[in-house]
């Protein structure tokens, strides 16, 4: 059975506490990467995607979130009016990418608890989950990716990368029970463990497309690791009534989530920018 999936949810609500100082006023989605904000790269691969309907689950002190998606009238009269062209279109046309509904999750209870606050509007509909501190660069956008994947097999889908068996403990890895042609059926998933008990190397890298039933185990709120409600929980057990799979997207990806991998996704991302690239690797030869 094939699905169309429009609607996807973005968890947003999360401290930053990484990135302190620089968010203790500022929502780390804010964080700008080059020269627009992490969750735009985010919003963007979405809709190439075909995910238009975006659920964005907020907390406390992400106002700009909402105001960065938002018209800004004053602020384009402005630009209109001082012939400033270019800066009136990047302007005007992220505040008309997308409609965007925001939930706010009141309490920092886990990732499948934010997965979860977005249940009510995704209703039964399979759906996507996007994490836009993973950054990913590629042709076809990853969500894509997933969507074909999943309009294939007609069930829940992760994204994987391969990792360094050294950094398994840094991730989600799956446990695969087949593979046929470049899709895996996963048996299940274990959070970060150690390099010895890992399953495989196999990673677990922020974008999904769930079946509604997601919910079913989600609601049953079990409580995880660290208190919280945790979306790989819900999986495994997902996985034990009906298939999963995972494919290894085509992209490059920077945890941007971290500092260091900020300022890589910085640097590399500046250096391919057409207007900035030549300047600024002129600049680090001087270093």
């Amino acid at each position: 059975m094939k699905y169309s999936i429009r609607k996807i949810i973005f968890p947003a609500a999360g401290m930053g506490t990484r990135f302190l100082p620089a968010t203790k006023a500022t929502p780390k989605e804010m964080l700008t990467v080059v020269d627009k904000p992490m969750i735009q790269y985010g919003v963007e691969e979405a809709l190439a995607s075909g995910m238009d309907d975006i659920i964005m689950i907020t907390g406390r002190g992400k106002r700009a979130i909402e105001d960065h998606f938002d018209i800004s009238a004053e602020l384009e009269a402005s630009l209109h009016a001082a012939g400033k062209d270019e800066l009136y279109q990047n302007v005007s046309h992220v505040a008309r990418m997308a409609s965007i509904a925001y939930v706010r999750q009141k309490e920092a209870l886990g990732l499948g608890h934010a997965v979860l606050c977005g249940a009510p509007w995704v209703g039964d509909e399979c759906f996507g989950v996007s994490l836009a501190d993973e950054l990913m660069i590629s042709n076809v956008p990853v969500m894509k990716q997933l969507r074909d994947a999943h309009e294939k097999t007609g069930f829940s889908v992760v994204a994987l990368a391969r990792v360094p068996g050294s950094d398994v403990s840094k991730y989600g890895i799956v446990d695969v029970k087949k593979e046929e042609d470049g899709v895996f059926q996963l048996r299940g998933m274990v959070e970060k463990p150690q390099e010895a008990d890992a399953p495989s190397n196999l990673a677990m890298i922020g974008r999904y497309v769930f079946t509604p039933r997601l919910f079913d185990f989600l609601e049953q709120g079990k409580v995880g690791v660290g208190g919280e409600l945790q979306l790989t929980d819900a999986m495994n057990e997902l996985a034990k009534v009906e298939p999963v799979y995972g494919v290894v997207v085509d992209a490059e990806r920077f945890d941007a989530g971290n500092p260091l991998g900020f300022l890589i996704a910085n640097l590399t991302l500046g250096l391919r920018h057409e207007k900035y690239g030549e300047l600024l690797k002129q600049h680090l030869k001087t270093l």
